[in-house]
C-alpha cells in the first residue's frame, strides 16, 4: 500500500523529537550536575575534618560513589565513631540503590561485566532522570547522562575540598552547602507528586522517616519510609475496580 506524504512528515519528525527529548534529559542532567558540585567539596572538607589523606577521600568517591552514604559515614568517623558504626551507616543508607536497581534493570540489559560496570552509577540522581521518561532508550540516556555527569563533577569536587577546603567545614555547613543535594532531588520528584498515588506513597513514606528519626540509627528511617509503596499500592487497584463496578452498575 502506497504511504502519503502525512506518513513521510510523522518519520521525520520521530528524530526530531527524540532529539529535543535527549536534549530535555541533557539539561536536567546538568542542573543535577551542577548541584553536586558544592556537595562535593563539602564531602572532600569533611574527610580532611576526620583526618582522612587525599588519596582516601578520592578513593572513596571513586569506589564507594554513593554520595549521602559517603557523608554519613565520613560524619560518623569526625565525631570519633567506630569504623564499624561508619560502614553500618553508609549500608542503611545505600540499601535505597537496591530498589533503582529494580527499577533500572529492564534497560540495562546486557553482560554481566557490563551491568556491574553500570551498577557503579546506581544514585539517586541517575536513577531520578532515568526514570522521567517511559521510552527504554530515553531512560538508558538519562541514567548515563546524569550518572557518569556526576561521578566526574563530584571526584573533582571531592579533590578540590580535600585540598583547598580542610579548614572551611563551618562555613560550609553555615551556609547550608550541604543541604543543595536533598534540595535537588526534591525538584527532580516534584513533578511526579501531580499523580495522586505517588502522592500518598510520598506523604505515608515522609511520616514513617520522621516517625522513626528519633528513636532509630540514621538510614533506617530512610529505608523503612520504602514501605510506604507496599502500603499503599495493594489499595489502589481496589480502589479503580471499585470505581469501574460502579460505573458498570449505574
Amino acid at each position: 500500500m502506497d504511504r502519503g506524504p502525512d506518513d513521510a512528515v510523522c518519520r521525520g519528525a520521530e528524530p526530531i523529537e527524540a532529539a529535543a527529548d535527549r536534549r530535555r534529559l541533557k539539561r536536567l542532567a546538568m542542573s543535577v550536575v551542577a548541584a553536586v558540585a558544592p556537595f562535593g567539596v563539602a564531602f572532600g572538607a569533611v574527610c580532611s575534618e576526620a583526618g582522612m589523606s587525599v588519596a582516601q577521600a578520592m578513593g572513596f568517591s571513586t569506589l564507594v560513589f554513593t554520595g549521602g552514604s559517603q557523608f554519613a559515614a565520613v560524619t560518623v568517623l569526625a565525631d570519633g565513631g567506630a569504623a564499624v558504626a561508619a560502614v553500618t551507616a553508609g549500608l542503611l543508607l545505600s540499601l535505597r540503590s537496591l530498589a533503582y536497581g529494580v527499577v533500572m534493570a529492564p534497560v540495562l540489559e546486557g553482560p554481566r561485566w557490563w551491568r556491574a560496570l553500570a551498577s557503579q552509577l546506581m544514585i539517586d540522581e541517575a536513577a531520578a532522570i532515568g526514570t522521567v521518561s517511559e521510552d527504554p532508550a530515553l531512560r538508558r540516556y538519562g541514567y548515563f547522562a546524569a550518572g557518569l555527569g556526576v561521578f566526574v563533577v563530584w571526584n573533582l569536587t571531592t579533590f578540590i575540598g580535600a585540598v583547598a577546603f580542610g579548614d572551611a567545614v563551618d562555613l560550609i555547613e553555615r551556609f547550608g552547602v550541604d543541604a543543595t543535594i536533598p534540595a535537588a532531588f526534591l525538584g527532580l520528584i516534584w513533578p511526579r507528586l501531580a499523580d495522586g498515588e505517588q502522592r500518598r506513597i510520598a506523604g505515608l513514606g515522609a511520616v514513617i522517616a520522621f516517625l522513626l528519626v528519633p528513636f532509630v540509627p540514621a538510614g533506617v528511617p530512610i529505608v523503612a519510609a520504602a514501605a510506604a509503596v507496599s502500603i499503599v499500592r495493594p489499595w489502589e487497584p481496589r480502589s479503580a475496580r471499585s470505581i469501574e463496578s460502579a460505573g458498570e452498575g449505574s
